[in-house]
């Protein structure tokens, strides 16, 4: 078992084929990232494509002293977020373990 603090990062692109404006937007993305917090307990927030209606960028953050522990967490965050959030669709994630 290893005593380093291991950091675990996805970056999320989200299409939002729905929204028609930026109100619209900050709505779905603000609820995306107060959920997600209350619910697993990570950092995160919108990070770019801020001027986009129907896309987004979402980054959250967790951290352990253990690779599958993050792994696990961050896959169970993105299966959430395709089940809980149906009008914001995945189009693209990168996870990074630091």
């Amino acid at each position: 078992m290893s005593e380093d603090a291991l950091v675990g990062l996805c970056t999320v692109t989200l299409y939002l084929p729905g929204v028609t404006s930026l109100k619209g937007k900050r709505r779905i993305i603000k609820s995306i990232i107060a959920k997600m917090r209350n619910t697993y307990n990570v950092s995160c927030a919108e990070v770019a494509k801020l001027d986009k209606w129907q896309s987004s960028v979402i980054a959250f953050a967790c951290v352990s002293n253990s690779n599958r522990h993050i792994d696990d967490t961050i896959q169970t965050i993105l299966r959430w977020m395709e089940s809980t959030f149906p009008d914001a669709m995945i189009t693209e994630y990168d996870i990074e373990i630091l």
